[in-house]
């Protein structure tokens, strides 16, 4: 059993507190995004890394793909400047972003592509993927079921692990179906951003899928307030769903991150975030399962 990082195969054992949904390194069309979305600066980035190094971090899943600018030599060389465990993502994001690689591919093409960079390399270098990526935008799409089929096919073929987009939390549980029903096993299965949907029925729902569930918005107040979120991770465990679980930010602005002079910044969550779970009556016990066990199963290969 292993993860794979931009720089080689690690034991799950030593991956250590994780941020399961970041992005270090992207920078998206600019007439499809705004300055704040262009995340360019190999320095800052480090410096941000360096900051949840700080407060104990060890690793991050970045989920930059190529459609967003994804920067592989990049994330090796933090990777290698830091001694940061950076697990990388194949696939692509959503369709505002991916319909121009996505247009005339085939499932079959689509799941080559994946296959080659989670085996060979992304990028022109030899760092490997760690995960597929697959999104969906608030329908279900052509292109959005193309790119789930596409990665429940690499997934059977290379064992990594899947993470989804979802917009704005909606289709989760229509992924996670999809996804279950091509063969993928729910472990090795997450879903993105449901922290958009602070609804108990649908996190329920998707719960009972056994996927595991990304309540990886933390820090942004515009879409929730955090006591909002602890709230729910709460009640996830009194469900039983403490082994589901997986929390991040998905801090992909400039204005996010304090090596740019904004916040919450990569510190936050194994700090102030975390030290408001302690007070909701969390144990460190518990706390170490969500930032360090609940992301090295997920992120580990099926085979």
């Amino acid at each position: 059993m292993f993860i794979r990082t931009v720089l080689g195969d690690i034991d799950p054992a030593d991956f250590g507190p994780c941020l399961p949904h970041e992005h270090l390194l992207g920078q998206p069309p600019p007439h499809l995004g705004t300055p704040d979305l262009q995340l360019t600066d190999l320095d800052a980035a480090i410096r941000e890394v360096e900051a949840f190094q700080a407060v104990g971090g060890q690793a991050v899943v970045e989920m930059t793909t190529p459609d967003y600018g994804r920067d592989a030599a990049g994330l090796r060389r933090i990777a290698e400047a830091t001694g940061m465990y950076i697990v990388a993502a194949t696939g692509y994001n959503k369709e505002t972003f991916s319909a121009p690689f996505l247009t005339g591919a085939s499932v079959a093409e689509l799941a080559e592509r994946y296959v080659r960079e989670v085996e060979v390399g992304m990028d022109g270098t030899d760092g490997r993927a760690g995960l597929i990526k697959a999104s969906t935008m608030t329908t279900m799409t052509t292109h959005g079921l193309t790119m789930l089929q596409a990665a429940a096919e690499a997934h059977h073929r290379t064992g990594a692990p899947i993470s989804t987009h979802t917009e704005k939390g909606t289709l989760g549980v229509e992924q996670a179906r999809t996804l279950i029903d091509a063969g993928v096993p729910p472990e090795h299965i997450v879903i993105g951003h449901t922290d958009h949907q602070l609804d108990w029925g649908y996190h329920a729902e998707l719960a009972a899928t056994g996927v595991f569930l990304g309540i990886d918005q933390i820090g942004k107040a515009k879409y929730a307030p955090d006591a909002e979120r602890i709230a729910f991770i709460l009640h996830h465990l009194d469900a039983g769903h403490g082994d589901q679980l997986l929390l991040s930010g998905d801090l992909a602005r400039r204005s996010y991150w304090t090596a740019y002079g904004g916040g919450p910044g990569f510190g936050y969550i194994l700090s102030a975030f975390a030290s408001s779970l302690r007070t909701a009556g969390l144990s460190d016990a518990m706390l170490e399962r969500l930032f360090t066990t609940n992301p090295a199963r997920a992120f580990t290969f099926a085979r």
